[in-house]
């Protein structure tokens, strides 16, 4: 099936090429950089379309092979984009606050997951109704949705993810590091403030804009769409 193409000019208009001001820039980053504006880099998309597309490339098997891709963005702009597109694709998500040992201390992390799927299931067969009064029912329930609040996101995260999707390296540098740590692949959007280094999969672009993260955000969908619809695709031909 034929794959979506990056376009340059979707890239432009969402502001993906600007950067942060000059005084602020991460070395690393030149072979990305174009030029300067107004004391403010640009970002060259030539390269931007090369990476994004590699990224994609990568997105598309993952997805493909069942695997899931842990979509994470807690700055503000990001926080709602990324929830979105998750719960679209059914992917698993941070946006509050990136808990340290989601990933490298999963045995802990995963017992709170476990509490909180526990205390819904009790709630939703009307154990808890039955077995407390209405106010140690509702404080049950408070429980439920502090837990979400901070664990909703991650509920279906079944295992190690096939890769970690990063809005803002910067700002959820501790997702890098534990990713890296475990050796789970990471596809980021990667400013002129940071260091693309530690990325597998670093997307040169601004990282704060809403339009170029709901862009990028864009892309991560359709491209799990394709690998899925691939898989199934490959599925229905074997069975013939």
């Amino acid at each position: 099936m034929a794959t979506t193409e990056v376009d340059i000019k979707e890239l432009l208009a969402a502001g993906a090429h600007f950067g942060h001001k000059t005084e602020r820039w991460h070395p690393k980053m030149a072979p990305y950089i174009h030029s300067k504006r107004n004391g403010t880099h640009i970002i060259d998309l030539t390269k931007t379309v090369v990476n994004l597309e590699e990224a994609l490339s990568f997105i598309r098997k993952t997805a493909s092979e069942g695997k899931q891709i842990l979509l994470v963005g807690t700055k503000r702009q990001a926080q709602d984009i990324v929830k979105q597109t998750a719960e679209e694709i059914k992917m698993p998500y941070v946006t509050e606050r990136w808990l340290g040992g989601m990933l490298t201390n999963w045995n802990t992390i995963g017992a709170r997951v476990k509490h909180l799927q526990d205390l819904e299931n009790r709630m939703a067969s009307g154990e808890l109704a039955n077995k407390y009064s209405k106010l140690e029912v509702q404080r049950f329930q408070e429980e439920i949705d502090q837990l979400n609040n901070i664990y909703g996101g991650i509920k279906e995260l079944n295992k190690r993810p096939g890769a970690v999707f990063i809005v803002d390296i910067n700002h959820d540098s501790n997702a890098v590091k534990e990713a890296t740590k475990i050796g789970v692949a990471t596809v980021a959007l990667v400013d002129t403030n940071a260091n693309p280094t530690p990325i597998t999969y670093p997307i040169p672009s601004n990282d704060d804009a809403i339009k170029t993260i709901q862009l990028m955000l864009d892309y991560v969908k359709q491209a799990v769409i394709e690998g899925r619809a691939k898989a199934k695709a490959s599925e229905t031909t074997k069975a013939k």
